[in-house]
């Protein structure tokens, strides 16, 4: 038996389980590798030789137990497996912690390719890059059109007063992990709270929507969206609004954040918004507002790495300069609410 196995998933413990609940479906020794891990939850590539799955788990020692959980999780990916939005097809969600350590669950492997950088999208050409980039908003077109309720979601979050709950959050987020001072980083959340928009009817969110949380198929098309520990119920805008201020993002060097701006091809982050607001019918006059509260989520988010790289808990490159990073995700949510 192999004895090698990657860090939170044994192998042979998963497929008797598998064997146990879905009998027939594996079909020899099983052997897993770990695609990607951190601080988000892990995922591991498994296969049996013949076949192929991906296996989600929390974190190794995680504490916050609502951050991942998996039963949210593979429940939206489920339920949007009939509609026309891209998903894995889910084959189990696991709750017994005695099988991996944790609770888990395992769809089928999609075939695609997540696109982080400038330097992938180049490879494509400026004409694919555009066609492939402007598939986004219209895959949030798609999302953003399933009726929650229709697909057994209508309790899957609490839409009233989503966005004063969301800056609450982020402002107590930013409050755990003050270390310094930061100008402009309170203007930039009381400003925010002021002009709060009125939301447009709720729908699901994916909450971290971008170019590297997709699969791209060899056609060029979005095979999978990933990643939903996010995802909930509330403002549509706020998806877009993330996606936008994504594609306005210039690299910096040395820090380790996907940027894809510089791709040859990549459309302006306005026809990313027209798009979106074409095949939706919503009005999107208040994106300037999305755009600035998704800088200033970065913002906390960032501000967060680097408190936690001051006191020595980060590991890897590029962490010395995320701190360096802040001041501009700051004043370009000034900016853009400003200029709205």
């Amino acid at each position: 038996m192999n004895e090698h196995h990657p860090p939170g998933l044994d192998p042979a413990r998963l497929r008797a389980y598998l064997d146990r609940e879905r009998p027939g479906l594996v079909r020899g020794e099983l052997s897993a590798e770990l695609i990607e891990g951190g601080r988000s939850n892990l995922t591991y590539r498994v296969t049996d030789g013949t076949s192929r799955w991906v296996v989600r788990r929390p974190p190794l020692g995680h504490v916050l137990a609502t951050a991942h959980d998996m039963a949210r999780e593979h429940r939206v990916v489920s339920a949007l497996g009939p509609t026309a939005v891209p998903v894995p097809r889910t084959v189990l969600l696991c709750e017994d912690d005695s099988v991996l350590g944790a609770p888990f669950y395992v769809m089928e492997y999609v075939e695609g390719t997540p696109y982080r950088t400038a330097g992938q999208l180049a490879a494509l050409g400026p004409g694919r890059t555009r066609e492939l980039v402007l598939r986004l908003p219209d895959t949030l077109v798609a999302l953003h059109s399933v009726d929650p309720a229709a697909v057994g979601l209508g309790d899957f979050g609490r839409p009233e007063g989503f966005l004063e709950r969301q800056l609450r959050r982020w402002g107590k987020q930013l409050d755990a992990s003050r270390s310094r001072d930061l100008p402009g980083i309170d203007e930039l959340h009381a400003a925010l709270g002021k002009h709060l928009p009125a939301s447009p009817a709720p729908t699901i969110v994916h909450g971290d929507y971008r170019l590297d949380n997709v699969l791209v198929g060899a056609d060029d098309r979005i095979a999978a969206v990933l990643d939903w520990e996010m995802s909930t119920l509330g403002d549509p805008l706020t998806d877009l609004g993330l996606l936008v201020m994504y594609s306005r993002q210039r690299p910096v060097p040395g820090v380790p954040i996907a940027t894809t701006r510089e791709a040859p091809g990549h459309p302006e982050p306005e026809e990313l918004v027209e798009r979106y607001a074409a095949g939706s019918g919503r009005d999107v006059s208040d994106i300037a507002w999305y755009v600035a509260f998704a800088y200033f989520k970065l913002a906390v988010i960032l501000e967060g790495i680097h408190y936690r790289y001051t006191l020595g808990q980060t590991v890897g490159a590029g962490f010395d300069r995320i701190g360096a990073l802040v001041p501009a995700f700051v004043s370009d949510g000034l900016t853009t609410l400003q200029e709205g």
